[in-house]
């Protein structure tokens, strides 16, 4: 296998290595995937400003969030059916994770359990999802603290499922599916069969060990709530004692209604572009919430991060810690936890290389001072 040098590589890598299938689910985003294009132009056309004779000789990329030391400002951020990657997917991340210094979130909808995640890293973040039935997001939150999970990521932006195109067109028959995975038999030998069950881990109480995708996707389409509403987060709070973040805000009347909600953050992002296409890119949503908060609660975001140049412009307009999603993906899926590692590291270098010469020696450094506004036609 090549060496990659960055995210794009490990996006090729994947492509020729999962079933056509699992790569565009990992891939795509909904409609015309006009959003999830947004995500990745507008924040790399965002210019940084060189700064030279600074004395960069010392530069400190830690950080802290809900009271725990990071070796840098990115996590893991939660990626659906990860398991099916890698074999265990989510296993090898969150280890890759822990080894970096850098948090890991566990999907509702990942391929491990809360439990055998537990088994492999001490603490980890949890994704949850709102589903009509409030007795299975009650279990959840109730096996994530008995795990030990540190933070609930409350993912709020699909009351609906979004149309993606993509998955449809890939749907096919069993014949045609069974042929993807003929192509694919290093996938076929390492991940199905020796990564047995194939199965979605939190999940397995109601859709059993054996469920295809097509049964967790029809449980999506029947189960997600669209009465869900901000006495629903209330109702989570009572339940959930550690820090709750609210994933999925775009609009700074929302940033306003989570700071009145009393939650312990949040994270602005589109779902990946996965969700309401047309709507904004995170980079473009972010300096408006940042402004709507005033630093009042922590603000993560995630959406076409795939390099630490990307990290430091997010966090240049107005962000305190940065998720990858899809970035990871692909690196698990192309070369497991070594290559989640990697990726990892080529954040990190790149993060520094970025800091060095936009004259920031600490993540504290990084304000909207490090943005070229002259050089950028759009404003953010």
């Amino acid at each position: 296998m090549r060496r990659a040098a960055n995210v794009s590589d490990y996006r090729a890598l994947a492509k020729a290595r999962l079933p056509h299938f699992l790569f565009e689910y990992v891939d795509g985003g909904s409609y015309d995937e006009v959003t999830l294009r947004r995500n990745l132009e507008d924040l790399q056309s965002i210019a940084l400003r060189q700064r030279v004779l600074r004395d960069v000789s010392s530069i400190n990329l830690t950080t802290d969030l809900f009271e725990e030391h990071w070796s840098m400002p990115v996590g893991l951020g939660p990626v659906g059916l990860a398991g099916f990657y890698a074999r265990r997917g989510e296993v090898q991340a969150a280890r890759a994770a822990a080894a970096a210094g850098v948090p890991f979130t566990l999907s509702t909808v990942g391929g491990c359990s809360l439990e055998e995640v537990a088994r492999a890293r001490e603490s980890f973040w949890f994704q949850l999802y709102f589903v009509r039935d409030r007795g299975f997001v009650r279990e959840m939150i109730a096996r994530a603290k008995q795990v030990g999970c540190s933070a609930l990521l409350l993912t709020v932006d699909l009351a609906v499922p979004g149309s993606r195109y993509r998955d449809a067109r890939v749907a096919g028959s069993g014949l045609s599916r069974m042929r993807q995975l003929l192509s694919r038999p290093a996938w076929l030998w390492d991940v199905a069969l020796k990564g047995r069950p194939m199965s979605l881990g939190n999940l397995e109480s109601v859709l059993g060990k054996r469920a295809p995708l097509s049964d967790f996707q029809a449980w999506i389409h029947a189960n997600f709530d669209p009465s869900v509403s901000w006495k629903d987060v209330e109702w989570v709070r009572s339940q959930w004692d550690g820090p709750l973040v609210v994933k999925g805000i775009l609009d700074p009347e929302d940033a306003r209604e989570a700071l009145a909600n009393e939650v312990d953050g949040i994270v602005v992002s589109n779902h990946g572009g996965r969700q309401l296409d047309g709507a904004l890119s995170t980079a473009r949503a972010l300096p408006r919430v940042a402004e709507a908060v005033a630093c009042r609660l922590p603000i993560l975001v995630d959406g076409g991060v795939r390099s630490g140049l990307d990290v430091v412009r997010m966090l240049a307009l107005g962000a305190n810690f940065v998720l990858l999603s899809r970035a990871w993906a692909f690196a698990l899926a192309a070369n497991g936890g070594a290559g989640v590692s990697r990726a990892l590291r080529l954040i990190e270098a790149e993060m520094r290389v970025a800091m060095a010469l936009t004259g920031c020696t600490s993540v504290a450094d990084i304000d909207e001072k490090v943005i070229d506004r002259s050089a950028n036609q759009a404003t953010f």
